[in-house]
Formats: C-alpha cells, structure tokens, sequence
C-alpha cells in the first residue's frame, strides 16, 4: 500500500506502508501529520492509519523533523471543473458526429418513407396522419437511443475517459476521485441521461444545474457520483491535493 503524507500543506509521496511505520517509530513523521490512500474519502492523521506505531518515549525531536524524502509532485493544482459553456460545445460535437449515423440508419430504416406518408395524409386526417407516423418511427427512435446510449458509455469508460466531442474541447469524466469510471457507472450516467429523450424541461434542468453547483455537476454527474474535469487523463494526478483549513484537515 502506497500512502501519501501532508505537511505544512503540501503533499509528499508515495510512499511505502513500511517506511512510514519507520518513520512513525524513529519519530520523522508525527501521529497527528495527515495521511492518505488510495480508496480513502479524506486524509486521516497517520496516527490512526497505524495506531500501532507509536514513537519511543523521548525519541520526537522538540521541533519538527523534515520531510520524508521527497518522492513526487509536492503541490498539485486544485482540479479545474468543466464548466456549462464547455460541456455544451462538446455535446454540439458529438451531436454532428452522431448525425452521420443517425441519418443513414434513418433512412435505411423506413424514415423517408414515413415523412411522405405524412404529408400525404396530413390534409385528410391529421390525427390518423401523427398516429401512423408516431408508430413508424418508434422503432428508429429506439435504435438511435440505443447507439447513443452505447456512444456515451463506450466513450466515457474508456482509456480517454471522455467522447471524441469531450476531447475537442479538453475535458473528460472522472468519479470523485478523479479516476476513469466503470462502464457500469458510465452506463448508469447515461441512462439517466436518456430521460431528455422523453421530455422537454428536464434536459435544461440536467445540464443547467452546472452552472451552478460548486463542482459543476449537471444532475446525472450528482446522481452517478461523477465529474466533468478539464485536461487529459494521462497530465492528470489521482491522489487529492491537501490544502490548509481548519484543524489540520484536508478538503478531498
């Protein structure tokens, strides 16, 4: 287990589990110094993380003792989060991208064919006209929403964390901790998302919502315990960045 230590604000490691139960013993590190690890919410003082390496009676200096060597990056900028204007110029993107398909796959499906019922029927009985052609598009709506939905999914799981629209524009999809997610919390993002297709106002409401949270999350990144980062995955740090605040603590 790899464990990072916080001191002073700044943020030192990895390092290996034994070398900070040493470290804790011979008195380089103190008890009440922060630590943190991977599947860890917030950082924890290293006395709790290993209660039972305590420093021998009189061996903590009276004042306190450098820092571990330093083994990595010591501060570690505060992840920047996608704003509306950026996730709205990705999703344009995606959208002509998916226009290809959706288009081809229309019209081999019948769509053409549909439209010019329509027409034709519109002026003899309107609501047998929207009736036949709500039922003739049914089954294309499906499968454009099924590729759509496997788009997103595919995308936002993989090794770019992000759909070829959300890398245009530098951003990408991590969890909370600023990793790649799973193709099952991608799928249940995206299957939240699909409730635009069913109505009008909800739409405005998912994606509006990131204008205003404090991380910029639009209503399916809340429910799906996601983020919307800018930058690219391989430039970015997992572990959280330590900052100052009130007892010592971290904000994770």
């Amino acid at each position: 287990m790899q464990v990072w230590i916080g001191r002073n604000g700044e943020r030192f490691g990895p390092y290996e589990e034994g070398e900070i139960r040493q470290w804790l013993r011979d008195g380089t590190c103190r008890p009440e110094e922060l630590g943190w690890h991977e599947g860890m919410t917030d950082w924890r003082p290293l006395g709790e993380l290993f209660p039972d390496d305590r420093p021998a009676m009189g061996s903590v200096p009276s004042v306190p003792p450098p820092p571990p060597p330093f083994m990595g990056v010591t501060e570690v900028a505060e992840p920047e989060y996608a704003g509306f204007w950026l996730r709205f110029g990705a999703w344009v993107i995606d959208y002509l991208i998916l226009m290809v398909p959706f288009t081809v796959i229309s019209l081999s499906m019948g769509l053409g064919a549909a439209m010019t019922t329509l027409l034709g029927q519109l002026e003899s009985d309107q609501t047998a006209a929207i009736t036949a052609y709500a039922a003739a598009v049914q089954p294309i709506t499906f499968v454009l929403l099924t590729i759509g939905f496997a788009y997103y999914a595919f995308f936002e799981s993989s090794k770019w964390q992000a759909t070829p629209g959300k890398m245009a524009v530098g951003i990408r999809v991590t969890d909370t901790e600023g990793r790649r997610i799973s193709v099952g919390r991608a799928a249940g993002r995206n299957a939240i998302r699909l409730v635009n297709a069913f109505t009008f106002l909800v739409p405005m409401v998912f994606y509006i919502t990131a204008a205003f949270t404090q991380r910029k999350q639009g209503v399916h990144d809340l429910l799906a315990s996601t983020y919307v980062l800018t930058g690219r995955p391989e430039k970015a740090v997992v572990a959280p960045t330590p900052r100052n605040g009130p007892g010592g603590s971290f904000d994770a």
